[in-house]
């Protein structure tokens, strides 16, 4: 076992705690990555508050880039010393779900408490999504890992682990998005920011972002949005409607915001989809008319992580960084060190952060 240090969740709701914990070898198809940076995700935040339940002690963290420092001795096709991004989506690739393509909603459990990670006294720590990258290494499945060029900043590069494939996946493969359609955003965060450039690289005719912040609409112009609505205005999907023309082609509901995904279905044209990617608290409710969506042929899709195949999606978005056609730099809003997590994470929570990252010190 080593010993690393790890922003560790002890109770829900309260501030991380820096501390030494244990790590194990890799085994089998596992390998070990020694970080560069994570980036704080709202879903870390959510789950450290207590909004899904989980296991505590608990590490979280999920989107993650450094180099491969240890080799499980089944893994195939990766050396130590390659760089690449870690994410949450191990796939089995056996079940279902994996063999028809879709590695997001792999169908094998994975058992967090019985993973790599133990306390210093050698307790039960929890490793979350599968990844628990608030810390200095991980181990994770070869499924979870992309090699990427050398050259590609790792502050950057983390980014793709999820923010950025959810966000293009959920455009380009949840609702297949076709050159020429018109697509809702709502909700421009770091996941919504990301829809908008999906949708600008799909080919989209209008892309209409939608906030309750000005600010925040005037930077999705800069990753491609056409339009901008506040959604603080009074039928805000009359306003889009007169934007495009007519009804979306697509809805992206990136936030977990209830409000937001009752009113989704209202900006969609006939034969529309809205793509449901914000997660809302375990237990929240949203309402709608089925008559409505029925008469329309519309419907409601779930996406996943952008419904990605990594080792498929991911090369191809860190090429277009490589090109200029895929803004990442511009989506970090700070670099913190991992001792200042918990400021990065009330920043992160404050609503004006794109993303924040958590860059390690190798000195």
């Amino acid at each position: 076992m080593t010993l690393i240090k790890a922003a560790v969740c002890h109770e829900f709701g309260a501030p991380l705690v820096i501390e030494e914990v244990a790590l194990r070898a890799p085994e089998g198809r596992e390998l070990e990555v020694t970080l560069d940076a994570v980036a704080i995700c709202h879903s870390d935040i959510s789950y450290a508050e207590g909004a899904w339940g989980g296991s505590l002690p608990a590490v979280y963290g999920h989107e993650a880039a450094g180099r491969i420092s240890a080799l499980g001795p089944a893994v195939q096709g990766l050396c130590v010393g390659d760089s690449v991004v870690a994410t949450l989506i191990r796939a089995c690739g056996t079940c279902p779900s994996c063999a028809a393509g879709r590695p997001t909603a792999c169908e094998t459990p994975y058992d967090g408490d019985r993973g790599p990670l133990r306390t210093r006294e050698g307790g039960k720590l929890h490793q979350a999504m599968a990844c628990g990258a608030f810390a200095e290494k991980v181990v994770v499945d070869q499924s979870q890992v992309v090699k990427i060029p050398d050259d590609i900043p790792k502050d950057a590069a983390c980014l793709v682990a999820c923010g950025v494939i959810t966000g293009i996946g959920a455009v380009v493969n949840a609702a297949q998005l076709r050159a020429g359609q018109d697509v809702v955003v709502i909700g421009v965060g770091g996941v919504g920011l990301n829809a908008i450039q999906g949708a600008r690289i799909a080919g989209a005719r209008r892309i209409v972002a939608v906030d309750m912040s000005q600010d925040k609409l005037a930077v999705a112009r800069d990753f491609g949005a056409t339009d901008g609505v506040l959604a603080s205005a009074e039928k805000p999907w009359r306003a889009v409607r007169e934007a495009i023309g007519r009804g979306a082609d697509a809805v992206i509901v990136t936030v977990g915001a209830i409000p937001a995904y009752d009113s989704a279905p209202r900006y969609l044209a006939p034969g529309g989809r809205v793509i449901m990617v914000g997660m809302p608290h375990t237990g929240a409710l949203s309402r709608y008319e089925p008559v409505m969506l029925a008469a329309s042929a519309q419907g409601m899709v779930g996406s996943k992580m952008g419904e990605v195949v990594v080792q498929r999606d991911i090369p191809w978005m860190i090429d277009l960084y490589g090109q200029g056609r895929l803004k990442l730099d511009e989506l970090i809003s700070g670099r913190w060190p991992l001792a200042q997590i918990n400021d990065a994470i009330a920043d992160t929570k404050a609503g004006a952060a794109r993303r924040n990252v958590i860059l390690f010190d190798r000195e």
